[in-house]
């Protein structure tokens, strides 16, 4: 496993319209290969927004980072201050807390 968590804030937009884009948006990353999941996440109060995914390896991480649909929602004018950042995830204790 491999977890990515990114974080941006909105600009030029609201909360509303960014959902509705996601809406849009959510079976092209469903589609994705090697995507165990993609948790969508808002902090309205702070314009801070983003999303934690679950890769099945680093492999697929990477090949997501080199894919159209990544370039295209990091060329977006409307999501301001993007940083990704990746993580390994230490397997026996996450099974232990019930971890995928």
């Amino acid at each position: 496993m491999h977890i990515q968590i990114i974080n941006f804030n909105l600009e030029g937009i609201n909360r509303a319209e960014y959902e509705a884009v996601c809406d849009e948006l959510a079976e092209a990353f469903a589609s994705l290969p090697g995507l165990v999941s993609k948790h969508w996440l808002a902090d309205e109060n702070n314009n801070t927004y983003g999303g934690l995914y679950i890769w099945e390896t680093r492999e697929a991480y990477e090949a997501y980072l080199k894919s159209e649909l990544f370039a295209g929602v990091g060329a977006n004018p409307a999501l301001v201050n993007i940083v990704s950042k990746d993580f390994d995830v230490i397997e026996a204790p996450t099974r232990v807390t019930r971890g995928l």
